[in-house]
């Protein structure tokens, strides 16, 4: 997939769309009179619909006053009950499900022609033998280029059915050749496991980017390779992570706690109360762990930082969390459309709420809370991290945890504002170092055969020339003057982290973004001096 590393608020957004989940949707079979029964409310609803539909002057499509009057009840109820349109679910079912039918390749339009950033590792494109760089000029005999293509009109014209298979015909501008192609429609993954790989030679390194479906098999898969090679201490990179299914974080969590020991309890509207405890052995128990986490870890993230640290397990390091104990469940809504309700709050073991206040629903105060939170000073000082006494907990081994806003990390690492620089977060939203990159790579891509990603990572160096190229390319982009002279060491990184995904995949960017990463070099020193940070 097309790498972009993440910053500051940008997954506040997706942070409240995915939130903390139940799998598995309602399925209100019982006809419950509770739930059903006709009353004067939604009398009111349905007339109102019916009159605009049969009488109103002008033809309206009431599909979308309705969108519009659904998202309005909810907008007066918590910031992370969600309405997900018709158009939207497949798209979001596919992505917290781990994985879609495709032909498995990261692309995007280059002078009006589809072309494949990187065909996804074990896809079907792959193992076909598409390659980085390759044009798809026609999709079973139908030309695709000529015309800007939308990401969206893209994938319909290559979907298909689970072991279908569509012709392609591509054009390899290194071999100036057409080929043809028979690829079969397959499962391709997204993944949600991003890095795994050893920092020192026993502290293992896992980055988890959502818990989706599949997030347990890949960290599970992860875990069992780094114990191969020696991990006795592993950091778990929940950074910028949004949340997704509660039950993926409770199997996480289970893998690092004893049996019986409680991982989290929810309560509901009328007051019943659920716990889940730790069910089996893990397999790592023993071991020492250090979670990452910042203002962008929610729901999901703080459940996992949560229980480890009111276990007495573990270190958190970073910034505060998200906060967000709310729970939802999806339900659909009969015509291809489904809500996300707000249906339980979750407490860590202690007993204490990590959710933010929201007194005025899904506000503008609400999701802007980052900027509150960079504007006093929170960020870059834990002593502007604003603390009620009220909601002081023990741990068992007597250590002080607070409730109110987020899980409170145990070793505070402040933001970078150095690496935070906003001209860099632009260039980075605008996608604008991947294509710059992807038309590097298209200058000679046999430039790169017999490199592997070790080598990479230790000796390759992005040179001045590339930064003054990209500083012309972006200008002429933006018809401005923009200069990285005084980021251009960072400005190098970014460059080289992007080539690492396009040339070797997720896993390679990290290692090398986390070469400078301040968080990442703090859980090695601690590591190294076994510091016990459970009183």
């Amino acid at each position: 997939m097309k790498f972009q590393k993440k910053y500051t608020p940008l997954l506040l957004g997706l942070a409240i769309a995915m939130g903390v989940f139940i799998g598995g949707k309602l399925n209100f079979t019982d006809t419950s009179d509770r739930l059903f029964t006709t009353n004067s409310k939604k009398d009111k609803l349905n007339r109102l619909i019916d009159y605009i539909d049969y009488e109103y002057v002008d033809e309206i499509n009431t599909d979308s006053i309705v969108d519009v009057t659904v998202n309005g009840i909810l907008d007066n109820l918590d910031p992370h009950s969600i309405y997900i349109p018709k158009s939207e679910l497949q798209r979001v079912t596919d992505n917290m499900k781990g994985d879609f039918v495709g032909i498995g390749v990261s692309f995007y339009t280059y002078k009006d022609t589809i072309t494949v950033i990187r065909p996804i590792e074990g896809g079907p494109s792959e193992k076909a033998g598409i390659k980085g760089g390759d044009r798809i000029i026609m999709a079973d005999g139908d030309s695709i280029f000529g015309r800007d293509w939308s990401n969206e009109e893209i994938i319909e014209k290559l979907k298909g059915e689970r072991n279908s298979k569509i012709n392609l015909k591509v054009y390899r501008p290194s071999e100036d050749k057409f080929i043809d192609f028979k690829v079969k429609y397959a499962d391709v993954p997204i993944k949600s496991v991003d890095a795994h790989y050893m920092l020192t030679e026993n502290l293992g390194y896992i980055k988890i980017n959502r818990f989706a479906e599949s997030t347990y098999k890949e960290f599970k898969k992860a875990l069992d390779a780094l114990q191969d090679q020696g991990a006795t201490k592993l950091a778990l990179d929940l950074r910028d992570n949004p949340g997704g299914f509660l039950g993926i974080a409770e199997q996480i969590v289970d893998e690092f706690l004893e049996d019986d020991k409680l991982i989290l309890f929810t309560k509901n509207k009328a007051g019943k109360i659920e716990k889940s405890y730790a069910t089996r052995r893990g397999d790592f128990e023993e071991g020492d762990i250090y979670i990452l986490i910042n203002e962008n870890s929610a729901s999901a993230s703080e459940i996992v930082a949560g229980a480890l640290q009111d276990n007495d397990k573990g270190t958190i390091v970073g910034r505060r969390s998200y906060g967000k104990g709310l729970v939802q469940r999806e339900m659909a809504l009969g015509d291809g459309s489904a809500v996300r309700l707000t249906v339980s709050r979750y407490y860590t073991p202690t007993g204490r709420s990590i959710q933010r206040p929201y007194h005025n629903g899904n506000s503008n105060d609400y999701h802007n809370d980052y900027y509150k939170r960079l504007s006093n000073g929170e960020l870059e000082n834990s002593d502007n991290i604003q603390i009620a006494d009220s909601l002081k907990f023990t741990t068992p081994q007597g250590k002080i945890v607070y409730g109110g806003g987020g899980i409170i990390p145990d070793v505070f690492v402040p933001l970078n504002t150095s690496a935070q620089n906003e001209t860099l977060n632009y260039i980075n939203r605008k996608g604008y170092i991947s294509n710059f990159v992807f038309e590097e790579l298209d200058k000679d891509r046999y430039f790169y055969d017999g490199v592997d990603s070790n080598d990479f990572i230790s000796n390759f160096e992005v040179s001045d020339a590339v930064v003054k190229r990209f500083e012309d390319y972006i200008n002429l982009k933006e018809r401005t003057t923009i200069s990285f002279v005084n980021y251009r060491n960072r400005m190098k990184q970014l460059i080289k982290a992007e080539l690492a995904s396009q040339l070797f995949g997720s896993n390679t960017a990290e290692q090398v973004l986390n070469q400078t990463d301040d968080m990442i070099e703090e859980v090695i020193l601690l590591s190294q001096n076994n510091y016990d940070f459970s009183h």
